[in-house]
């Protein structure tokens, strides 16, 4: 059985956590791994599992390799996809890719920011879905449901066995109609996980969504390997249509069965969400990071980067990062987006990136800015490069907090020790190294009329980034 880990969300209803450059899959939002780590570790204890494939944005690669260097998962096929096309053209070409590397394997689909409580009932169905799926059936999980919630697509079930054939797939109910499904006893939230054999799904793709099959063959017959990556063909998987498997598969094909789960999960699709997966004070709040509250209830308080203090409230969230700060009612937490929205419209960097950007090399954090100049603090791996570069905007002031730094300015390559600076002039090819075997940190003072991310020309990478 082959795991083939869909991580191409953005995750926008945990905003200001999740923002597209680092959506809520690779955060520590339960514990110290994130939702994508926690997804894969899950695993162990299932026999004959393969190396992984891994679905994800191109802008998400090194995330991807770095966590799964972190939980010794370095052998996973790293597929990246040039552009989002929801979920049936990821997994057209995550079978293709699996049935490359065998006979005909079983591949397990999961979304990489799912939590699952209980890992033993989740392994039993697991297998009772592998047994299904050998015999040429595209199975899926159903959640039992606790709630009439509205928030979920549902599975009608035609018995009320632990494995059934699915009669119908259904959108998300309004409550009154969500509330006949309950009673009714055989119906599922709709989990978005499967498994099935290779030959059979694309035996399904073929049969309703061709077109999208052909346009999958051609990306991945195109594709390019780059470092760790297999880089998909770009004009041949934005030919895709933007479906769900369940539109293009699952509402049409014969084959479907559905497998009733009951194992603690949640989609973590928001504030609520967390707040409903979370241990609990006394007073029902979950107080994560410098908080201190007083005359607080059914909250849920998260503070990144200084205290926060509440006084006085029930059922809010309130979230505080190093650029943000929300508050909002817990009961109107799922319309984050529209904030998310007009950032977007304002141009706001806040809707998408963190003050705290990861590179492959490391990670830099804005911690001042003003006009005219910018203050970066820069972290730089052992053994780690930075391009080199030259900006036409701007020039740089670098100091020396911790390491040491190899430093190529023009023609001139030198070492820096701690509480040592250099001056790198607009327009002057640079670079920065870390020679040492512990972290470099170093304090950049940028100064210029624009100093954007864009103001950047690469002569080499070792990450082949342009």
């Amino acid at each position: 059985m082959i795991p083939v880990i869909m991580s191409g969300g953005s995750g926008t209803r945990l905003w200001p956590l999740s923002r597209k450059n680092k959506p809520k899959q690779f955060l520590s939002l339960f514990g110290e791994q994130s939702l994508f780590q926690d997804t894969l570790s899950r695993l162990s204890g299932l026999e004959k599992l393969e190396a992984p494939i891994i679905v994800c944005n191109d802008e998400h690669r090194f995330l991807v390799a770095e966590q799964l260097h972190e939980i010794n998962s370095d052998t996973a096929k790293i597929m990246l996809e040039p552009c989002a096309r929801n979920t049936a053209p990821a997994i057209a070409i995550a079978a293709l890719q699996a049935k490359s590397q065998g006979d005909d394997p079983v591949m397990l689909v999961l979304a990489a920011d799912h939590i699952i409580h209980n890992h033993e009932a989740f392994h039993n169905a697991i297998n009772q879905a592998n047994l299904a799926a050998q015999q040429g059936n595209v199975v899926t999980f159903g959640i039992i449901p606790d709630s009439p919630h509205t928030g979920y697509g549902y599975i009608e079930a035609q018995s009320k066995t632990s494995l059934s054939k699915v009669t119908a797939f259904v959108e998300k109910p309004n409550k009154q109609t969500a509330e006949r499904y309950i009673e009714s006893g055989n119906y599922y939230w709709n989990s978005g996980m499967f498994v099935f054999k290779a030959s059979t799904i694309l035996n399904e793709f073929e049969l309703f969504a061709p077109e999208m099959l052909l346009s999958c063959q051609h990306a991945l017959a195109r594709a390019k390997t780059d470092l760790d990556f297999i880089r998909l063909d770009h004009d041949a998987f934005s030919a895709c249509p933007s479906d769900s498997l369940d539109y293009t598969v699952m509402e049409k094909t014969d084959k479907a069965v559905v497998i009733a789960l009951d194992a603690g999960w949640s989609d973590v699709g928001s504030w609520s969400s967390l707040w409903d997966n979370h241990d609990k004070d006394v007073h029902n709040n979950v107080l994560v990071g410098d908080v201190i509250v007083e005359e607080v209830s059914n909250s849920y308080i998260h503070s990144e980067h200084r205290l926060v203090s509440v006084l006085g409230v029930d059922n809010l969230i309130v979230v505080e990062t190093p650029d943000a700060v929300m508050i909002a009612d817990k009961g109107k937490a799922e319309n984050i987006k529209t904030i998310v929205t007009k950032l977007q419209s304002a141009s706001r960097d806040e809707a998408t990136v963190h003050r705290k950007c990861y590179r492959p090399w490391g990670h830099y954090d804005s911690i001042d800015r003003g006009e005219r100049f910018q203050v970066k603090r820069i972290s730089v791996n052992p053994g780690a490069s930075l391009s080199l570069q030259l900006h036409h905007h701007r020039a740089e002031h670098w100091v020396v907090v911790k390491g040491t730094a190899e430093v190529t300015c023009g023609e001139e390559v030198s070492l820096l020790a701690e509480n040592e600076s250099t001056f790198i002039p607009l327009g002057t090819q640079h670079r920065l190294c870390n020679p040492g075997q512990v972290p470099l940190e170093i304090i950049e003072v940028q100064s210029g009329g624009y100093l954007g991310e864009d103001d950047i020309v690469r002569f080499d990478d070792d990450y082949n980034r342009n």
